[in-house]
């Protein structure tokens, strides 16, 4: 038996729909809609009791976090954060030791890595782990704690470290850019030379059922792609002509846009539209023989596919 958290948000709502019902426990604290299998009504927390939940289960995806957000109304942000991807993913790892579960795969971030890299210069596995903001540092910390009970229980631990994921019912910022670009405004956004490393969420679901029982995903960190990276000019193109339009982007130079999304108090956005993150996804395929089994191009596709 498998058993799966955070059912009911984005990235765990596709995982769940890769599974029958039968071979499939989710834990969470709401029921997904169409799911008939087994159902447990938990927080993921410091001091919920899982132990008679695990009995019979064999792998654990723990997809369930407290989200990363730019703006956090959190008087205490990190003690937040913390609670929930720190302490609750500690606290359901060591139960599921205790209650013999095999293996652990864990739903990280590459925010563990850092906020940004060099042009060409990409994140690798094995770097010296950087994070920048709360929910990266809570992250890192249950990476920490998660290789320690692997080490004292046996227990193996799979830790993948996704970037921005898309595709079908995508929230936040990668919604807004399907918006912007379904609408095809003429935006001043045709001349960023930035590069950016993004998963379709068919790929990231291909990724973490192979980590279920491939043997060399044993107690390894995963970095994953589309192994296509783009700047946000290209992606606004190909998301563009994915909702069937022609593409009105008007070339401006990218630190205009920056030096006047700082005037008008919008940096963190220019930072997002302008900054370069890239990953190297090598590591994840020689390790597991794995590939992106969709394209980017198809990635974008099937994101419209679904909307109409």
């Amino acid at each position: 038996m498998i058993a799966l958290t955070g059912a009911t948000g984005f990235v765990g709502s596709h995982i769940a729909k890769s599974f029958d019902s039968a071979d499939l426990c989710i834990l969470g604290r709401k029921k997904p809609a169409g799911f008939f299998g087994v159902f447990h009504r938990v927080e993921i927390n410091s001091s919920e009791d899982y132990s008679t939940l695990l009995i019979n289960v064999t792998v654990i995806i723990h997809a369930a976090a407290r989200a990363h957000h730019m703006n956090d109304s959190a008087e205490d942000p990190l003690t937040a954060y913390r609670e929930v991807n720190t302490a609750g993913t500690l606290n359901l790892a060591n139960q599921a030791a205790s209650a013999g579960v095999k293996r652990f795969i864990f739903i990280s971030s590459i925010k563990v890595n850092g906020e940004g890299t060099s042009l060409n210069s990409p994140f690798k596995y094995d770097d010296i782990s950087i994070p920048e903001d709360p929910y990266g540092i809570s992250k890192l910390e249950a990476e920490n704690g998660l290789h320690q009970i692997s080490k004292s229980t046996g227990m193996e631990v799979v830790i993948i470290r996704p970037p921005l994921v898309y595709g079908a019912g995508v929230k936040a910022n990668f919604s807004t850019m399907m918006s912007l670009a379904a609408k095809n405004l003429p935006l001043p956004l045709g001349s960023i030379k930035n590069k950016r490393s993004l998963v379709a969420i068919d790929n990231l679901v291909d990724l973490i059922v192979t980590c279920i029982d491939h043997t060399n995903a044993a107690n390894e960190i995963f970095l994953v792609s589309d192994d296509h990276d783009v700047s946000t000019t290209e992606l606004l193109v190909e998301l563009t002509r994915a909702a069937g339009y022609k593409p009105r982007l008007i070339n401006f130079p990218m630190v205009f846009i920056q030096v006047v999304a700082a005037l008008l108090g919008k940096k963190a956005i220019a930072d997002r539209l302008c900054g370069t993150l890239q990953v190297d996804i090598s590591h994840t395929k020689d390790t597991l023989d794995w590939t992106p089994p969709i394209s980017f191009e198809q990635g974008i596709a099937r994101c419209f596919r679904a909307v109409k």
